[in-house]
């Protein structure tokens, strides 16, 4: 076999990053098919739970790549604090505090558009938070976001 014909694995970025990035950057995934067949469209995993530093970078970043966006969901008991809503970039975005968990935003494109993705909690290792993003952004991922939080996070007596 040549080495042209050896499938070959993206790099992962460095466990530094994972440690350098500031509050307020965006760290996302996100599906790479059209189909939207999986039950999330990515995965958000955002350095702390104050939402008026965190999610500007995501809006800016799902702006680029998805269009407007209009509203955002979250569970407010999941944030410190929930405004109503937040200029992004000169846009009007509104929050709405939605019953769907902390380990799910959604994001609504125009009208009536929605993604769903994942929320990686700000404290999960670099490991877990990898694993968990990687499984969210599967075209055939059929596990809902609180499932594969459980399903990646180490049990805490596998450490000892």
């Amino acid at each position: 076999m040549a080495d042209s014909d050896t499938p070959r694995t993206p790099p992962l970025l460095p466990d530094a990053i994972h440690h350098a990035i500031k509050p307020g950057t965006a760290l996302l995934r996100l599906e790479t098919t059209s189909s939207r067949e999986g039950l999330l469209d990515g995965a958000w995993w955002p350095r702390t739970r104050d939402i008026e530093t965190e999610l500007p970078a995501l809006i800016s970043v799902l702006t680029g790549h998805l269009g407007a966006i209009t509203r955002v969901g979250v569970d407010a008991s999941a944030w410190n604090g929930l405004p109503p809503r937040l200029v992004i970039d000169g846009q009007v975005v509104h929050l709405d505090s939605d019953p769907v968990g902390d380990d799910t935003v959604l994001i609504t494109r125009g009208h009536n558009d929605l993604f769903a993705l994942l929320v990686v909690p700000p404290d999960t290792t670099a490991d877990a938070a990898r694993e968990a993003m990687a499984r969210a952004v599967r075209a055939d991922n059929t596990t809902e976001a609180a499932q594969l939080l459980v399903a990646t996070t180490p049990d805490p007596a596998d450490a000892s």
